[in-house]
């Protein structure tokens, strides 16, 4: 047979458990402090539009990833940055037959880069130390097996200075 203990052991087994539980609690303040760093005090290239001239005489039969290479010409300059400890990215749409080229009007012809002689893949930031810039360089390439058309092309992107 079970012993009962009756309605005041559990009124007197739930109130030790309730005292236990308000001998947990404990107030504290908490400080939150941080330093929000505003984006780099940096202007690219004056905040005009960069350029880069192929000229008007490539041969569509030469377009090869390799020809035409052209330097890309950017300056940036910072004023009083937080830190010279900056990353460099240029942000763009990726052609349909490579994700690590530029694309262009022109479907079956894109825009490779190299950011200090190195493959640059679109959207992928390179770290470098104000005021040593990166050398940024830009050659058309062309879907493997097509055929190029003659006519102008242009590609566009964005070039976004940032703290690493």
């Amino acid at each position: 047979m079970a012993k009962s203990y009756g309605p005041w052991a559990i009124f007197i087994g739930g109130s030790l458990l309730w005292a236990l539980n308000q001998g947990v609690q404990a107030d504290t303040n908490l400080i939150i402090r941080a330093v929000i760093i505003a984006p780099p005090p940096c202007v690219i290239n004056s905040g005009s539009t960069l350029n880069v001239p192929f000229g008007n005489d490539l041969l569509t039969s030469r377009i090869d990833g390799v020809n035409y290479r052209r330097d890309v010409p950017y300056t940036v300059s910072c004023n009083a940055p937080f830190s010279n400890a900056l990353t460099l990215e240029l942000k763009g749409t990726s052609a349909a037959f490579d994700n690590r080229v530029l694309v262009t009007r022109k479907p079956d012809l894109g825009v490779k880069l190299f950011v200090n002689g190195a493959d640059w893949p679109l959207n992928t930031a390179v770290n470098f130390t104000y005021p040593n810039v990166p050398v940024v360089q830009a050659v058309p390439v062309k879907r493997a097996g097509s055929t190029l058309t003659g006519g102008t092309f242009d590609a566009a992107a964005t070039l976004v200075v940032d703290y690493q």
